[in-house]
């Protein structure tokens, strides 16, 4: 028998900054044309690469392998400032895609590195977005997991220490990790607002309000999504079982087959197309109630790049949004 209810997160989905930076790709296809190069995946969702690889998009690691001269986009999660540098170097027509959130961060790193503060950044090794951050100050930025990795910081008791975070990590995740360095430097400084990802925090949320009803939740999501992944354990944490899929495809039935009340949620950089192939998925086998459940209303936008406003508006392409501005912006494309 399939679930009686099938419960879906809102909100859940494209977050404004995914959003602005899927749209920014698109945009600069239409204007420049292919190819377009962007500088590592503009989003961790393996479904939207592909399709913007099949319209053109030229995804690399390294913008120094991009040709002289060409359009190169820089992801959302941020890039370091010598990415900048060879990009400018070799005279591409570069639009950066970066997060404003992920920006605010980076204000962050350089202004307390003036300060001349030591600075710990809360965050996954490797991450692309990690990498970005640590760029603006590499001499000052040490990088930190656990608390753990807090008790190991070979700095003094009195030491004038700040520190960032990482967006797309949980409150519940950071909060130990900040409750060690208060512990160990009662003189630690904290940014001015809260780092964590406000879209991160609403989905994060918005599992928090399904678990208690639902007997498993899914998350759509890639594996590389760090922000789907932290949707995972926050179920899990609350005793619900959850699993990440990338797609329908990845159902296992046994997941689901004793379930009387399946949640469903995506990740930050997961399109809604695929929420909605899950939901054909259960329709198929009979479900018969979906139901929305709404933690928070969200209507963030970010505008677009000046520079490509500027090229959309010059060529004559379509720059609007489909509320008649001459600016392009960005909103999460999450459906309630």
């Amino acid at each position: 028998m399939p679930p009686t209810t099938l419960l879906l997160a809102a909100p859940r989905g494209f977050c404004a900054g995914v959003d602005r930076a899927v749209l920014i790709v698109e945009k600069a296809l239409e204007s420049y044309g292919a190819p377009v190069y962007v500088r590592h995946e503009i989003v961790h969702n393996t479904h939207v690469v592909e399709s913007l690889r099949r319209e053109g998009a030229v995804f690399v690691e390294d913008e120094t392998v991009v040709p002289e001269g060409a359009v190169v986009v820089f992801s959302a999660h941020g890039s370091p400032p010598e990415a900048f540098a060879n990009s400018k170097r070799l005279g591409h027509s570069l639009i950066d895609a970066t997060c404003p959130l992920v920006t605010k961060v980076h204000n962050e790193a350089r202004r307390f590195a003036e300060a001349d503060m030591d600075i710990v950044l809360i965050g996954h090794e490797g991450h692309q977005e990690v990498i970005g951050t640590m760029g603006q100050a590499p001499r000052s930025i040490r990088l930190v997991e656990t608390p753990d990795d807090v008790d190991a910081l070979e700095y003094d008791h009195d030491a004038n220490i700040a520190y960032i975070t990482q967006t797309t990590l949980s409150m519940d995740e950071t909060s130990a990790v900040v409750g060690r360095l208060r512990e160990r430097f009662p003189m630690l400084h904290q940014p001015k607002k809260d780092d964590i990802c406000y879209a991160t925090q609403n989905r994060q949320d918005a599992v928090k309000d399904l678990a208690g009803a639902c007997d498993v939740i899914l998350v759509v999501g890639s594996q590389t999504s760090s922000n789907s992944k932290r949707l995972v354990e926050v179920s899990r944490d609350r005793g619900t079982p959850a699993h990440l899929i990338d797609s329908a495809a990845d159902i296992d039935e046994a997941w689901v087959r004793d379930a009387t009340t399946v949640g469903l949620t995506s990740g930050a950089s997961a399109p809604e197309v695929l929420v909605e192939g899950v939901i054909d998925w259960f329709r198929d086998r009979g479900l018969q109630k979906v139901r929305t459940v709404t933690t928070v209303e969200e209507d963030v936008e970010f505008a677009m790049p000046s520079v490509l406003t500027r090229r959309l508006q010059g060529s004559g392409a379509s720059s609007t949004d489909g509320s008649g501005s001459s600016a392009p912006s960005a909103s999460a494309r999450a459906r309630t």
